[in-house]
């Protein structure tokens, strides 16, 4: 959607005649600046409406599980669902979060973790095959994870691994929510089996670091996202608020039309 604005922008730019090039470059680069402060005042009001919904639910202190990459490194900064887990930090309510390693890529190990010693937030990381293990033991308050596309009805195609933690979240009466901007959510597709899925390499599967470890002429089959049904979803937190997904479009298009500060 913002690709889209920043196309459309070069566009009216490049056909008119009266822009000279060092103009098209300072609108480029003010349009640029202006949506990062923008993405990072979003990242920042999607951590305190998911503290707030956090705070409702029993317990002094959260532990929490989070899934791939969605801190400063994703973001322009702060972070959506590692925003909300920030947040908590800050508010001294966040006991433990626990990160996945998120394969086969690994940006949970890569990023997240990084990003979380960093930051000196309590966490530990775990494999994708231990959450159901993690939530039969370790008294997990809920699951935070971001999305790369919201489809109208709320279901929301994420980084591969989602779904399945989804699933075990709500067989372990675990609350889980996609945080995740405004921006993200599509209207226009109207459920999650319009979201085309990108396949990736093999070699992210059977190589590291170039060497292959998976016996030859083995068959891959990598997809880099998969779909959590609305119905997996406790809440999606935006940086306007947290809806459920059956709500989600009749909320954000009344918040439109009421004006707000809602882009959609």
């Amino acid at each position: 959607k913002e690709t889209n604005k920043f196309l459309d922008l070069t566009n009216k730019l490049k056909n008119d005649n009266n822009v000279s090039p060092a103009d098209m470059r300072n609108c480029l680069i003010g349009a640029i600046e202006n949506l990062l402060v923008q993405d990072i005042s979003d990242n920042k009001a999607i951590g305190k409406y998911g503290a707030e919904t956090l705070l409702t639910l029993p317990g002094e202190k959260y532990k929490v599980l989070t899934h791939c990459n969605t801190g400063s490194l994703a973001t322009a900064g702060y972070g959506t669902a590692l925003g909300v887990i920030r947040r908590l930090h800050e508010l001294g309510k966040l006991e433990l979060v626990y990160c996945t390693e998120t394969r086969p890529y690994m940006q949970g190990s890569r990023l997240t973790a990084y990003e979380l010693v960093y930051e000196k937030i309590p966490s530990t990381l775990v494999c994708d095959s231990a959450v159901a293990a993690l939530f039969q033991n370790a008294n997990i308050t809920a699951v935070l994870v971001g999305a790369d596309r919201v489809a109208a009805n709320g279901d929301t195609a994420n980084k591969i691994g989602t779904y399945q933690i989804a699933v075990l979240a709500k067989h372990h009466n675990i609350s889980f929510y996609v945080c995740a901007p405004v921006s993200s959510i599509d209207f226009n597709t109207k459920t999650g089996n319009d979201i085309p899925i990108e396949e990736r390499s093999s070699t992210e599967i059977t190589d590291i670091k170039n060497i292959r470890i998976a016996a030859p002429g083995i068959s891959c089959w990598n997809p880099a996202f998969d779909i959590t049904p609305a119905n997996l979803i406790t809440g999606i937190i935006t940086e306007v608020g947290c809806f459920l997904p059956v709500r989600l479009e009749q909320e954000i298009l009344h918040l439109k039309k009421s004006n707000t500060n809602c882009s959609v």
